[in-house]
Order: structure tokens, then C-alpha cells, then sequence
């Protein structure tokens, strides 16, 4: 299944359904208001503003469907979903088009705007709906039939193997086959002849089967840290929901009446995810235009402060485990980590006096709104660490592997409520924080984290 061409699909039944049912709106338009500006039908439709129209509209759709994540999956959607998803956008977009376009007319009477407003939501949404379920029951037919399908790869051979074969193929996937994991006894429920191999063969394996998605279903054993090895592998991973007691903080859901827990997503919205993306990409272009000036003066004084660079940079690991540099002003002398990774403590002799006050008052962490351009980061999310650090926390607190499922961010839940962390230790009670966020993730809290984020920084709160 090419995710690509199904979007593009999409699309283009998007912008044909919105060509049509503004051109019918026009029709309707011109018999209740605009017959009394000209003369005939096809005088309005071809008015030049009426034309422009006719192109713009449709592409303001496009715009607000790619907003509210519509085409964001492509495949897997539920028919009620989209039915919510569909009429919430067109209600918000009538609206929109209602205030900007149509209310600048003068009708002979005030009840002809209900007229409009009610019109334009049926036509829009009557036209969108019935080509998207049509698109969507094309597809659902398709995977039935095994015309099209995903490919899956399942870890383990005993019974929850078994069971997830059955619920895997229900949903139409293809099963490449089973993979014997570590923590697993010799014997096994499924035939000798589907398993494949083991685990530390699995990067062989996705790429010679050409694997979509990856499925954990391991009898028994406690499976975390076998779930954080999965990221490097960049393929959704889901487990079935009875094994949500070793997955703590991760919330079930069903797909097409099958409980799934995917692992590698969060808990956001598609909606909420575009937003997120909108309003990082917004900020973080305004800060960086707006207050280059204290930008230049800071880069003087780390200068003038002491011999080395103006900017530090150290490799994170963020998104679905991927490896990133992170910026910052540099806070510290040069040869501060020769030692090799080492965490900040109060007092620290390898601060300089001016990275001091720029730590106080987070000044330091500015350069890493070029990360939320560059998308490797984001204005809210779990702070990135280094990998040395990570290996260590996961030894103690598997379940860090949740925080790869959020872009890592410039300020935090943690940050706001611990501040930095010391020692591993602390860096794991902090990670509580870390995970509250995960599990009540939000753009309520996010504006909640920013603003206490704000105060922190007026305050000079930082350390």
C-alpha cells in the first residue's frame, strides 16, 4: 500500500468535492441574493470574483482538511471518525467562509443569511462525506480481498504469538513471521517452520521481509527494555492490550474492535499534533526574527567571558530515538567536558560567571528554537538527553522509552516542577514528571508548561 498516493487520492476527491459544492453554493447564492446585482446566472459565475473564488475556496479546504489530520494516516480509518472529523471541519470552515466571504453581501432579507450559512454546511458536507466514505470503503474492500495489505512481523512463539497471527490477519495484515525473543523458553506454540530467526537478527529481517510494522507478543518477562531496543528500527510497534500491566502509561486502542496498544504513538489528536507542529513553527520563528538583538549582545559576552566558541553543541536523542545536535550558549569552559559526560551540579567550578546568569534565567537554551525550526525539537516536550545518560536511566526505569514517542522539547513538565537533575538518580525522579506529562499530554498543558516556563525565566528561577 503506497501511503503517498493514497493521501494524493484524497486530495484530489477533496478539491473536486469542494470545486463542485461551491459552484452549487454559487447557484444557490445567486437565486437568493445576487439576482438582484446581475442579470443572469451565468453572469455571476463568470464575475471575476466569483471565479477567484471558485479556486481559492477549494484550496482553503485543502488547508483545513491537512489541519485537522485528516490526511495525516491515510489508511486504518474508522468510518465514525471520519464522520466527526469531516463535519467538525466543515462546520468550522463554513463558519469561517460565512464571516469572510458571504456576509459582505447585502440581502433584501436578514433570514437569507441562515439561508446561506445552513446551505453551504449541507452542500459542502453532503459532497466531502459521500466521496470520502466511498474512498474509505474502497479501501476497507481492498484489504479485505488481501489486494492490498501491510506486512508484520511478530516477536514471540508462544500463545500471545498465536492469538496476535489471528487478530493481525483480521485487520489484513500479511504475516512475514515469528521471531524468537531472549526472555522466551525454547519451546513454542508456533510451528518451527514460521520462526524466522531472533531478535538480534531483527535488522536483517525488516529489511530483507520489508516490514511495516513490528508486533510484541511475548508470553511472559518483563518486555521494556526490549520495546526501547525497538526504535532504532523506525517502524510502528504494537503489543495487544492485555499486556498493558507491563506498559504502564500507555493507553489502549481499539482498532476496528481489535485492542492494540501502539507504542510508538502518543496520545495526541492528529488535529492536536498539527497544531503543535503550527504553533512551534510560529514561535520559534518569532523569537529568532524578533530578538536576534539580544541574540548578538549574549554571543558578545560569552565571547568576552572566556576563550572558545559562542555556541555549544552535544548530540541528543530525541524522536523515535533519532540522534540530534542540540545548541546552546555555551555556559562553561571549554575543556569542561574532556572528562567525558558528566551532569551539571550547583556550583559547578566548570561554569563561567556569565554562563551562570544565563543558566538562572534560561537564556542558554535559546539557540535551540533553530531545533524547533529544523524540527528536531519542539517548544513543549521531555528534555533530551545524551545516550551514555539514557542507558543508564533505562536500566533502572524501562519505561523511559515512552518519552521517544514525544519530540523533545525546550522547556518541560519536569524542568518546570525538578529543574536539573544531578545525578541519575534525580534524573529518574524526574522522569516522573516526564511521564505525568506523556500520560495527560494536551495543548491546554503545553500553554500551562509555557507559562510557567515564562515566570521562571522573569524570575531567574532556572537553578
Amino acid at each position: 500500500m503506497n501511503r503517498y498516493r493514497q493521501t494524493f487520492f484524497y486530495l484530489l476527491i477533496d478539491f473536486a468535492s469542494a470545486f463542485v459544492a461551491w459552484l452549487l453554493f454559487n447557484v444557490f447564492r445567486y437565486y437568493e441574493t445576487a439576482q438582484y446585482n446581475f442579470s443572469t446566472l451565468s453572469d455571476f459565475l463568470l464575475y471575476y470574483q466569483v471565479l477567484k473564488g471558485q479556486i481559492l475556496i477549494p484550496v482553503f479546504w485543502l488547508i483545513l482538511h491537512a489541519i485537522s489530520g485528516y490526511y495525516n494516516k491515510p489508511f486504518g480509518k474508522s468510518r465514525l471518525g471520519e464522520l466527526f472529523t469531516t463535519f467538525m471541519t466543515i462546520l468550522a470552515g463554513a463558519i469561517i467562509i460565512f464571516f469572510v466571504v458571504v456576509l459582505n453581501e447585502i440581502p433584501h432579507s436578514f433570514h437569507i443569511f441562515y439561508h446561506l450559512f445552513f446551505a453551504l454546511v449541507l452542500i459542502q458536507f453532503v459532497l466531502t462525506y459521500t466521496c470520502r466514505v466511498l474512498m474509505t470503503n474502497h479501501i476497507i474492500k481492498k484489504i479485505r480481498r488481501r489486494e492490498w495489505f501491510e506486512t508484520a512481523l511478530i516477536i514471540g512463539t508462544g500463545k500471545n504469538a498465536d492469538k496476535a497471527r489471528e487478530n493481525m490477519r483480521e485487520l489484513g495484515y500479511q504475516i512475514a513471521g515469528f521471531v524468537r525473543a531472549k526472555e522466551e523458553p525454547e519451546t513454542s506454540v508456533v510451528p518451527a517452520e514460521e520462526i524466522i530467526g531472533v531478535t538480534d537478527e531483527l535488522a536483517e529481517l525488516i529489511e530483507q521481509r520489508k516490514i511495516d510494522e513490528i508486533v510484541v507478543a511475548i508470553d511472559s518477562g518483563n518486555i521494556a527494555k526490549l520495546m526501547y531496543s525497538l526504535y532504532r528500527y523506525k517502524k510502528p510497534v504494537k503489543i495487544m492490550a492485555e499486556k498493558n500491566d507491563l506498559l504502564m502509561n500507555v493507553k489502549a486502542k481499539t482498532i476496528h474492535g481489535i485492542p492494540f496498544i501502539d507504542v510508538t504513538e502518543n496520545n495526541f489528536s492528529e488535529f492536536e499534533k498539527n497544531i503543535k507542529w503550527l504553533i512551534d513553527k510560529a514561535i520559534a520563528a518569532f523569537v529568532l526574527t524578533v530578538c536576534s538583538p539580544l541574540f548578538a549582545f549574549i554571543a558578545i559576552r560569552v565571547k568576552i567571558g572566556s576563550k572558545g566558541p559562542v555556541f555549544f553543541k552535544q548530540e541528543r536523542i530525541g524522536y523515535r530515538g533519532n540522534p540530534f545536535n542540540i545548541y546552546k550558549f555555551r555556559t562553561m569552559y571549554t575543556d569542561a567536558t574532556k572528562q567525558g559526560p558528566l551532569l551539571t551540579a550547583i556550583g559547578d567550578a566548570r561554569v563561567t560567571s556569565f554562563g551562570r546568569f544565563l543558566r538562572k534565567y534560561r537564556l542558554d537554551e535559546i539557540p535551540q528554537f533553530w531545533n524547533v525550526l529544523k524540527n528536531e525539537m519542539s517548544l513543549v516536550g521531555p528534555r533530551p538527553e545524551q545516550r551514555y545518560f539514557i542507558d543508564r536511566i533505562v536500566e533502572k526505569a524501562p519505561y523511559y522509552y515512552l518519552l521517544h514517542n514525544v519530540r523533545p522539547g525546550i522547556t518541560s513538565w519536569g524542568m518546570v516542577k525538578y529543574g536539573y537533575a544531578e545525578t541519575v538518580d534525580k534524573m529518574i525522579e524526574r522522569l516522573d514528571f516526564d511521564i505525568l506529562y506523556y500520560e495527560n499530554m494536551s495543548l491546554i498543558l503545553d500553554i500551562t508548561i509555557m507559562i510557567y516556563t515564562v515566570k521562571i525565566v522573569f524570575t531567574g528561577k532556572g537553578v
